[in-house]
């Protein structure tokens, strides 16, 4: 595995914070000097979640950036899934909890990064347990939830009510659980569960998936989870999934149940990398990519990967090169972001109570 310091510039800034930390998601800036971020805190000593937007330091060659806190929402119950929508001057965030509730946040960056509810749904129903992932339309009112009851709700929100409006997709009744979900389009979304399964859903078809990837390919072991789906905005055909055993993989749907492995046990024909052992918490397509990368990438090649890990990796891969190693870290890495607008920053969760925030160069 390559370092990322042997190739290129990396400056690494960890920041201890006074508790656990559930998801870190950047916010769009307002302006090119200001970076803002919506951090999910949990403090075990009081039992109280909450979600602060936290100013972070701009200057790259701080010795030792701090996040400035903004504002504060309390949550019901601790956050499940957290995502944002990346619209300026007021991003949205949808927190989903371990109650099973939903709730839709947004916060005026101009004012300070002041931050509202907007609208909530909690009625009985809406998922028989947790909520196990969400994700919002970018540029759009809705949002998409799955939970391990097996179902699937589609969330609307309109207008200046404080309650949502959901219809349900589909309910599985439980025989089937869902653990990541993520847009493709403004009527298409994917979804991910056990058995490194992944389901494809298309609003203007009813009933159930229109297509679906069995995971029976990883020598035998279907009893795998998927917890992270990643679809990029040019390559909506290709489906990034991260999951237990270190398993990375794409779905290209124009390829039935071929999986492309990234890194992983594989199929059992040929060994593939094998980044991590533990869990794949998190996968996201990396948009930052080194000018003497560009001219490499065909368009049949899966885009470079960024993932995070249960035993403290964080790590880029791309399609047959070696991976490259961003952290290490003595302990998980439960969540991370890459900033859309300056892909060089991402910053991510330490399960040892900090954050790291790093710069590429």
């Amino acid at each position: 595995m390559a370092l990322a310091e042997s190739q290129n510039p990396l400056r690494v800034h960890r920041i201890p914070q006074s508790r656990y930390i559930d998801a870190v998601r950047w916010l769009s800036p307002v302006s090119p000097s200001d970076r803002f971020a919506a951090i999910a805190y949990f403090d075990a000593d009081t039992n109280s979640p909450s979600i602060e937007i936290a100013y972070v330091d701009p200057n790259p060659q701080s010795s030792s950036p701090t996040l400035t806190p903004q504002s504060s929402w309390t949550s019901p119950s601790r956050i499940s899934s957290l995502k944002t929508a990346h619209s300026t001057p007021q991003p949205l965030l949808a927190a989903a909890t371990f109650s099973g509730s939903l709730h839709i946040l947004a916060s005026d960056l101009i004012n300070g990064g002041v931050m509202e509810s907007e609208a909530t749904v909690s009625e009985l129903g809406f998922h028989s347990g947790p909520v196990s992932a969400v994700d919002l339309r970018e540029g759009g009112t809705e949002c998409v939830s799955v939970g391990e009851d097996g179902r699937v709700n589609l969330v609307s929100f309109v207008g200046d009510s404080s309650k949502l409006s959901y219809r349900r997709i589909f309910d599985a009744n439980g025989l089937v659980g869902y653990t990541a979900v993520k847009w493709a389009s403004p009527s298409e979304f994917a979804t991910g569960g056990y058995g490194f399964g992944i389901q494809w859903w298309d609003q203007r078809t009813a009933g159930g998936p229109v297509l679906q990837f069995k995971g029976n390919w990883c020598q035998g072991k279907t009893s795998g989870i998927v917890h992270s789906i990643d679809i990029h905005p040019s390559r909506k055909h290709t489906c990034l999934a991260g999951g237990s055993s270190g398993t990375v993989f794409a779905w290209d749907r124009r390829a039935a149940q071929q999986p492309i492995v990234l890194s992983g046990a594989g199929t059992g024909e040929a060994p593939n990398s094998l980044l991590s052992e533990s869990e794949v918490w998190e996968v996201q397509y990396d948009r930052y990519t080194r000018r003497s990368n560009i001219s490499n990438i065909s368009s049949t090649r899966i885009l470079p990967v960024m993932i995070c890990s249960e035993d403290g990796i964080l790590a880029v891969i791309e399609q047959g090169e070696e991976p490259l190693e961003l952290l290490a870290e003595p302990c998980a890495i439960n969540s991370f972001d890459i900033d859309q607008q300056n892909p060089s920053n991402v910053i991510c969760s330490l399960e040892w109570e900090s954050l790291a925030i790093l710069t590429r160069s």
